[in-house]
């Protein structure tokens, strides 16, 4: 059954009625999520009803929320009151109760996942209780909440730590991957958000820097280059490539060269700059690795791709920087870390051939320390949590406090807690 509650006692009357009938419960954010963490043959909730700005400190520059705003609408409201979010993953048609619980992040090593922008939240507990949690009231539930699963209870409302309205300026430039690698720290330095991306089967790096400005709002967008060439004309040719694959390397030289081969400067407010248009279907991975595993890792997966010819993979490979945090289940757990996401696409809807190369690098990324992003698709159990994560134990006392019965499970965490 599907459910859009409308308030706090109507969440908890949906939890009563599954306790009633013996029904799992999961709650649903933007359904962006391209795995099925979400997922469940039970009740669903979705909290797109309780979406209300609740409260505006403008001295203390925070802001509470329902659960179920889009950051996409929360922005707006942000704007009105010349504040913002100090960081935001690429996508904003996401819920403030979502993006938290599964761990989403952008880059910029002197800034943490966006869930370490949550000073407080209201989480509604499997028999109705309503905890409130912070670093000061029931923190050992904090910790964990705010990556969160889906499986700790339900989140009612979020307080988020904002920073004064700011614009900011991006940058893009060509490089190389041995250029980048062997620069990283001076690129780190260089820029607030920085990340680039590696375009495999080439030595092709796209060098990305966001940064505040003062400048005025511009843009170098152009429909011909970025719609007709860059979507249309990519598709296509990825489509043709599903029946000859060796043209998977020359596309990605050939779009380096057409789209990413000069600079480009692009201003405006900060949520406008952080999110992007994602426009095809795709599969995708992504894992965070200690930061100073980098170079290794993505030497490690470039020797890979030229050691075995029929593995093919498509353009980019981004790569993101975050600082560590102490939250529990975090990809940064107590450590700055390196994001590695790599994609295949989905021409006209087509699943392209990726176990190979979806293998291999898990491979990779678990030699050298990887944890996957919790929102994405990988192929980890418990056992591999365990060692993943030195607070999992810690983690799972306090689910099982919460949730004795399991109301909050699926299939998809019955694989991560069993």
């Amino acid at each position: 059954m599907y459910f859009q509650p409308t308030s706090v006692e109507e969440v908890r009357e949906v939890l009563a009625l599954a306790r009633q009938q013996n029904k799992r419960v999961k709650v649903v954010g933007g359904g962006h999520s391209p795995s099925d963490i979400a997922c469940t043959d039970g009740f669903m909730i979705h909290m797109g009803q309780m979406n209300r700005v609740l409260q505006v400190d403008k001295e203390k520059q925070q802001v509470t929320v329902e659960a179920g705003i889009l950051l996409a609408d929360l922005h707006t409201q942000l704007d009105k009151h010349g504040l913002a979010l100090s960081n935001l993953g690429a996508v904003s048609d996401v819920t403030a109760g979502g993006v938290i619980g599964s761990g989403t992040h952008n880059t910029g090593i002197k800034h943490g996942i966006l869930a370490t922008q949550v000073v407080a939240l209201t989480l509604m507990t499997a028999e109705g209780t309503i905890l409130e949690c912070s670093e000061s009231q029931h923190s050992d539930v904090f910790q964990a909440a705010r990556v969160h699963l889906g499986c700790l209870g339900v989140i009612l409302s979020v307080t988020l730590q904002c920073v004064p309205q700011f614009h900011l300026q991006e940058t893009s430039f060509p490089s190389t991957l041995k250029e980048v690698l062997d620069n990283l720290d001076s690129h780190l330095k260089k820029s607030e958000y920085f990340r680039f991306l590696w375009f495999p089967h080439s030595e092709n790096v796209s060098v990305i820097y966001q940064d505040h400005t003062n400048k005025p709002p511009s843009s170098s967008a152009n429909w011909f280059w970025d719609y007709a060439v860059g979507f249309y004309l990519l598709e296509f040719l990825l489509w043709i490539s599903t029946f000859l694959p060796c043209l998977v390397g020359w596309i990605n030289r050939f779009f380096f060269w057409l789209l990413f081969n000069s600079k480009k400067e692009n201003s405006d407010l900060s949520h406008k700059i952080f999110t992007y248009e994602c426009r095809f279907k795709q599969h995708v991975q992504d894992w965070a690795i200690p930061r100073e595993k980098t170079k290794e890792a993505l030497l490690e997966l470039q020797t890979m791709l030229a050691a075995h010819p029929k593995v093919v993979a498509h353009y980019p490979v981004e790569v993101r920087f975050t600082r560590g945090d102490d939250i529990l289940l975090s990809p940064c757990f107590q450590r700055d870390s390196c994001y590695v996401n790599i994609i295949m696409y989905r021409p006209y809807g087509k699943d392209v051939p990726r176990l190979d190369y979806w293998l291999a690098y898990e491979t990779i990324m678990k030699k050298f320390g990887g944890r996957p992003h919790w929102a994405k698709a990988h192929n980890c159990t418990r056992k591999d949590f365990e060692k993943m994560y030195p607070a999992f134990p810690k983690f799972c006392a306090i689910r099982e406090k919460l949730d004795p019965t399991g109301m909050f499970l699926n299939a998809y965490l019955e694989k991560v807690f069993y």
